[in-house]
């Protein structure tokens, strides 16, 4: 340990070290699914953050971190994005440089187990304010929250529908903030086995106590998935596709058909051919059809994403706008100072228009959906205001083909358990290519997953639930809770800041008077 301390020595082997140790968490995602990891994933770069030797090194320790964190996160993205990828990393990076000097302030040396008790509060509300601000849709979104990577214990699921993602990642940094201390803090050891006490207190009152979904019938809803379309691929092509497997679903008693992203790429009210074939569907299937649109609208300019449903008659009039757009996939921030990144990698030519908007659709006898569009299901707001709305199916239609072959799919698909978990309503997770997936009110898998392989129509059989979960009732209060905690820390060391300045009126002593030189003895 000595050896290897001396070898981060030099600033870049030390930054080198930071970035490698913040990229570890993302095993604990899929496609590695290894979850149980991240109860530990901190603990190398905690470890090497207490150990910095002065604030500033800190605060460079957290960057990189954060560097290694975002890169490996969206790592994905390089062949498309190139160079920016790593643009993007760095400058997301420095969001964990606060982090890191925090971290240093009550993990560093030897803390007592005052300070280990804090730090226990303290850090975890840091990294959830590190998220909060990420996740703002300009930087990317709340892809990646260290929470989602719960999403399939169903300990973890029970405190989504109490305080969100948000209260897991919480929990989890508190974790690895315990261990951290277990290893390198002998003499405060016990304030960190509190703190593992207390998690699991928390979570055994979240699986006992917390309100669960009550059984509110069921309905039968298929996705479409065509999968990847061989030869050249067109809108014609895949709209074919996609008609051929719907034909299949004939007989089956399915109340919901849904297809994924850019699943028709004309506008439907310039292309009556394609309205008319769509509502051919919907009668032979008995279900009406939720496609979703990608095309320069005929009613107005641009171009928008769309959940559009279609019943027996053609278009109903039920539509949704996407509203959070994919940075540069579809649309360039700041496309004045940033728009070359359309010259070195995939970027948006043309930015997409937004909605303004939620809607909740009735597709029919009884039934409620509230359609979210790809990126959209990444963001806990969106689908709780969609339950709070009266939406009783979640509708997610995403497409990752252009990532198919890297762990964006997987991951992706995940979060449809998360959002189930934290509305107490099940959640369709439908794409073009895979992965599409479904979740019941709890977050448990229905059915099976259509991987990225697969080209199929699979009908699922989806338990309805009735509540309130707390997460919908509350809202986001973890994210609160957090920055109160901060506001307390801060408005306390502010206080003891300015005590250590200013000197106690009294108690200060006279000098002492000197007699040929040397002080003189104070007289009776």
């Amino acid at each position: 340990m000595q050896r290897f301390g001396h070898w981060l020595v030099t600033p870049w082997r030390r930054s080198t070290a930071a970035a490698v140790a913040g990229a570890l968490p993302v095993l604990a995602f899929p496609a590695p699914s290894l979850w149980w990891f991240a109860y530990a994933a901190l603990v190398p770069w905690l470890l090497l953050l207490r150990t910095a030797p002065t604030g500033r090194r800190a605060l460079y320790d957290g960057w990189c971190g954060g560097f290694g964190f975002m890169l490996a996160m969206h790592h994905w993205l390089l062949p498309n994005l190139h160079v920016f990828t790593l643009v993007i990393a760095a400058l997301l990076g420095v969001l964990w440089a606060p982090w890191g000097l925090l971290v240093r302030h009550f993990l560093a040396g030897e803390p007592g187990p005052g300070r280990v008790a804090a730090a226990l509060v303290v850090l975890p509300s840091g990294w959830l304010m590190v998220e909060l601000v990420r996740s703002w849709e300009g930087l990317g979104g709340p892809w990646g929250v260290l929470g989602a990577s719960q999403w399939q214990v169903d300990p973890a699921l029970r405190i989504a529908s109490v305080g969100g993602v948000w209260l897991i990642g919480f929990l989890v940094v508190a974790l690895n903030v315990a261990v951290t201390v277990l290893i390198a803090v002998r003499r405060s050891r016990v304030p960190a086995v509190a703190g593992l006490v207390a998690t699991a207190t928390v979570t055994s009152a979240a699986w006992a106590w917390a309100p669960r979904p009550e059984n509110a019938g069921r309905t039968r809803i298929a996705v479409v998935q065509p999968g990847v379309i061989k030869g050249a691929d067109s809108p014609d092509r895949r709209f074919a596709v996609e008609e051929r497997l719907t034909r299949e679903l004939a007989g089956q008693d399915v109340d919901l058909v849904v297809w994924g992203e850019s699943s028709v790429g004309f506008d439907l009210g310039s292309r009556p051919d394609l309205t008319v074939r769509l509502a051919a569907l919907v009668r032979e299937t008995g279900a009406p059809v939720l496609v979703n649109v990608d095309a320069r609208r005929s009613d107005r300019p641009g171009i928008y994403k769309s959940s559009v449903l279609v019943g027996p008659a053609g278009l109903t009039g039920q539509r949704y706008d996407k509203m959070r757009l994919v940075p540069f996939g579809e649309y360039v921030p700041a496309r004045s100072l940033l728009g070359w990144a359309t010259s070195v990698g995939e970027a948006a030519g043309e930015d997409r228009r937004r909605g303004t908007e939620q809607v909740v659709m009735d597709t029919g006898p009884g039934l409620r959906v509230g359609p979210m569009v790809c990126f959209e299901s990444a963001f806990p707001d969106m689908s709780r205001h969609l339950a709070a709305d009266g939406a009783e199916v979640l509708v997610a239609q995403s497409a990752t083909s252009t990532f198919q072959q890297s762990w964006a799919p997987e991951q992706h698909a995940s979060l449809a358990a998360l959002r189930a978990a934290e509305t107490g309503r099940p959640m369709v997770h439908a794409t073009l290519t895979g992965v599409s997936a479904v979740h019941d009110a709890s977050g448990r898998r229905v059915g099976p997953w259509l991987g990225t392989s697969v080209a199929a129509a699979q009908v699922y059989d989806v338990p309805l639930a009735r509540g309130t979960t707390v997460y919908v009732r509350f809202g986001d209060w973890p994210l609160l809770m957090a920055l109160l905690v901060l506001a307390a820390w801060c408005t306390g060391e502010g206080v003891r800041t300015r005590r250590v300045r200013r000197p106690d009126p009294g108690r200060l002593v006279p000098p002492a008077r000197t007699v040929h030189g040397s002080p003189a003895r104070p007289g009776r």
